[in-house]
């Protein structure tokens, strides 16, 4: 019996006539590439796709040797070629790009080495948190604002600014490296777990959040002593040269106060809107409307407060103020008054173990105690910057007027 000649069908070797390996190739098409959330097969990850008798041999070609997430894909491409009626076992042919194929990647993912987040027809909605002082909570607002939106099937981005006091990839328990691309950075990416998206309802429309932080770049805990102009340089390649795909909402952890990395972010993200964090202390609300109304010289808007640390709960029901109360509705009446515009309390997390605990491990609390006082408080605050409105100034419209 003479063998059909082999044709190429999306990158993939296919013979002729052969209905298993469109079946194949279909069920390639299912596994995703963890990084670039796209699938393998549209990326020209996959070179051979045939079926010699009940045995699939499937040919993978990863990014980059050393890939860290090698077994993830090997592993998925597995599963999804064992589901094909008639595969009872799989051999892959595991090989890597050459530098032509990672640029042919590179151009179709359109990563140009420029900043998408400042050009006005960008629909990523960008916020900066910023607070007045340190030790108010800051990036762990952060960290959960981007669970919570990642839970709502969100597609989330994080730029941890705070250079010199890093600490999101521990928040969400980071400890893969980016991925170097030629000239192009693939951030670490965090799934949304599978219990939350199934208690959400979008099981089918899974979000993630991609991280980007200098603390990914060193091999140990060592200090960070830059002046302004290599902070500058910090931020501007985390927006140029990381690929951060398609994304529904960057955030930006920025450090305290209202120094370099503030000015920087002005400059190279003039559309980010301000979300302040404050505790109910009078002191931090006092630095914190510095933060604030620095807006007035950047022409940034505050989209709202969060305050931090508010009163807990105590098992008899009575509220204990560690550090006072009504601080962050202070804030909000001062800033709307300084600023002439409502600047909403977007919500009063309440200080609770869960919560330290989530940051601790590194699974934010929106996700590890959903049900808990300060992940019910963060979803809130995740659902007013939800809500926000993007403006059509500067943006182009698919309109046709001919």
């Amino acid at each position: 019996m003479r063998v059909p000649r082999p044709i190429t069908v999306h990158g993939i070797r296919a013979p002729r006539g052969r209905l298993m390996n469109d079946a194949l190739r279909a069920a390639l098409s299912t596994v995703i590439d963890p990084e670039l959330r796209r699938p393998i097969t549209e990326l020209g990850m996959v070179t051979d796709a045939e079926l010699d008798g009940t045995t699939a041999r499937i040919g993978i070609r990863l990014t980059i040797e050393g890939c860290p997430l090698k077994n993830t894909i090997q592993d998925d491409v597995r599963e999804a070629v064992r589901s094909v009626d008639g595969v009872e076992s799989v051999e892959i042919d595991l090989g890597y790009m050459d530098a032509e194929a990672r640029n042919r990647l590179r151009d179709q993912l359109g990563h140009t080495k420029t900043n998408p987040f400042a050009d006005p027809a960008n629909l990523t909605q960008v916020y900066a948190i910023v607070s007045g002082k340190g030790g108010v909570g800051k990036s762990t607002v952060t960290a959960n604002i981007a669970a919570s939106l990642a839970t709502e099937g969100l597609s989330v981005g994080i730029v941890d600014a705070d250079v010199h006091g890093f600490s999101i990839p521990g928040l969400l328990n980071i400890t893969q490296p980016p991925t170097k691309l030629e000239d192009m950075i693939l951030p670490p990416v965090v799934e949304v777990p599978a219990s939350r998206r199934v208690a959400a309802g979008r099981d089918d429309v899974p979000g993630s959040i991609r991280v980007i932080s200098i603390g990914m770049f060193l091999e140990d805990n060592r200090p960070i002593a830059w002046r302004g102009p290599m902070l500058h340089r910090a931020l501007e390649q985390f927006l140029t040269d990381v690929h951060f795909g398609d994304l529904d909402v960057l955030l930006l952890d920025l450090p305290p106060g209202t120094g370099d990395i503030a000015i920087s972010m002005s400059q190279l993200v003039p559309n980010a809107g301000l979300v302040v964090v404050t505790t109910p202390q009078p002191a931090a609300v006092n630095v914190a409307e510095r933060a604030g109304t620095m807006s007035l010289q950047t022409g940034q808007k505050v989209v709202g407060v969060v305050e931090n640390m508010a009163a807990m709960v105590m098992p008899d029901g009575t509220r204990m103020e560690m550090f006072g109360s009504g601080g962050g509705a202070m804030l909000s009446e001062r800033l709307g008054q300084a600023l002439d515009t409502e600047t909403p309390l977007l919500g009063s997390v309440p200080l609770d173990s869960a919560l330290r605990e989530g940051g601790d491990t590194g699974v934010p609390v929106v996700w590890s105690a959903p049900d808990s006082p300060s992940a019910r408080a963060l979803s809130d605050v995740a659902d007013g910057i939800r809500k926000q409105k993007r403006g059509l100034s500067g943006r182009r419209l698919p309109l046709d007027l001919s």
